[in-house]
């Protein structure tokens, strides 16, 4: 089976999510033009290189997270685990600008060194970050989508002392959890390795 624009029937949801797979969820911390905290799930999230440390996420329409990344020039990325599933999946609803989804979900706000945002403080990674950008993404033939990217640099790393082990951040202790299509998730509970040739 092949398809462009046109669905096949037989395909009744749209499997392009749950081929894109495992997506890291960033939990994405701002605050809005009164001061006030904002927490929201994005996983259409990733990183894009480590000198310096970026990393981005995309939102499907100019949402809070987004312009409170543009317009205070800074959020956080907190992140989520399988015991912080329930807190993420409630940070994902619909709340009103100056809603705190911190105190909504019952969080605690980790306090930032570098930015004012705050981060989850229950995580045992976050990252304080500056925005680079935030461009509204266009399709093929030039024409604006609903679609934003926000691209941020890493100013300062946050990570708990139990998940260091060997000088390693222990990534299965963390136990995170991605996302994959429809409503599924996954958690990482096993790691392997395998050395390059250069090695």
């Amino acid at each position: 089976m092949n398809y462009g624009a046109d669905r096949p029937a037989v395909l009744k949801y749209d499997p392009f999510k749950a081929i894109i797979v495992p997506r890291p969820i960033g939990w994405i911390g701002t605050m809005n033009a009164d001061g006030v905290p904002n927490l929201a799930p994005y996983s259409f999230f990733t990183m894009h290189g480590t000198r310096p440390h970026m990393i981005s996420f995309t939102s499907e329409g100019d949402k809070h997270s987004v312009v409170n990344a543009r317009d205070r020039a800074e959020f956080t990325f907190s992140l989520v685990t399988e015991d912080l599933a329930q807190a993420m999946n409630a940070t994902s609803a619909p709340l009103p600008d100056g809603a705190d989804e911190f105190a909504a979900a019952g969080l605690t706000r980790g306090h930032s060194i570098e930015i004012a945002a705050p981060f989850v403080a229950e995580s045992p990674a976050a990252l304080e970050c500056v925005t680079l950008s935030t461009t509204q993404l266009r399709d093929r033939n030039g024409c604006l989508t609903g679609s934003y990217l926000v691209l941020g640099e890493v100013v300062r790393t946050h990570i708990k002392d139990a998940f260091i082990q060997n000088g390693r951040f222990d990534t299965v202790k963390a136990r995170p959890i991605a996302r994959m299509g429809y409503r599924d998730y996954a958690t990482v509970t096993d790691a392997w390795e395998l050395m390059r040739p250069s090695d």
